[in-house]
């Protein structure tokens, strides 16, 4: 095996690791931002708004993100419509369209996360808001959401490794995260084994430093509220 080339290329490994960070962090801040209201809205409304987010949620957890990462970025460049419209400048950008594939793809998943932790909220805590004379908004603010999110930790935690492992289809549409550098890599030197090796263990420094940061989480704010 050979090395020599991977510490030559080092900088482009962290050029990558920058990329692959940036995307992963926009994109779970922006899907926990789209999801924490689509959530409510899957679980307080019963009429067409709630049957729209399930047709959301559904489709983009139904499809692999590959699909929906080509259909951004090629896809849509093949309609005049959207080429000639003031969104082309940015749909013709790979890092915008790898951003928002993951975006709305980590938005669906994170959706049926917080809404499946509202339905198990214990009954007896939403009483005793009522009891305690809150409103409907107090209440969501208050106790559900709150209490939600706490308890959708671990299953957050999952979709966010995840996440970064998928970020790796960025490569795909020409951006050159951590994967994209290993191709070039390989493509220049021809070694498979060492260019993807060395990604896989930034990957994997990633993940470990996800998992500890969602136990630290987990120990702060889920486990004090398990054991009352």
């Amino acid at each position: 095996m050979n090395f020599d080339a991977i510490v030559e290329n080092l900088p482009m490994y962290v050029d990558g690791l920058g990329i692959t960070l940036k995307l992963l962090l926009l994109s779970l801040a922006c899907g926990l931002l789209i999801a924490v209201p689509l959530a409510l809205v899957r679980t307080v409304s019963k009429g067409l708004a709630s049957r729209l987010v399930w047709a959301y949620t559904y489709v983009f957890r139904g499809t692999p993100m590959l699909v929906q990462l080509f259909l951004c970025y090629y896809g849509l460049a093949q309609f005049d419509t959207v080429r000639d419209s003031a969104l082309w400048p940015w749909l013709s950008s790979a890092t915008f369209c790898a951003w928002l594939t993951f975006t709305l793809n980590t938005a669906a998943y994170t959706t049926e996360i917080i809404a499946g932790s509202i339905r198990a909220l214990p009954a007896g805590e939403v009483e005793a808001a009522k009891a305690l004379g809150m409103g409907r908004g107090l209440m969501l603010r208050r106790i559900v959401l709150p209490a939600a999110l706490r308890r959708a930790l671990p299953a957050y935690g999952n979709e966010a490794i995840f996440m970064l492992h998928g970020t790796s289809l960025a490569s795909v549409v020409t951006l050159l995260d951590l994967t994209g550098a290993a191709r070039a890599v390989n493509a220049k030197y021809y070694l498979p084994f060492e260019a993807f090796i060395t990604a896989g263990v930034f990957y994997f420094a990633l993940t470990l430093s996800l998992v500890g940061l969602f136990r630290w989480a987990e120990n702060r704010w889920l486990k004090p509220m398990m054991s009352r």
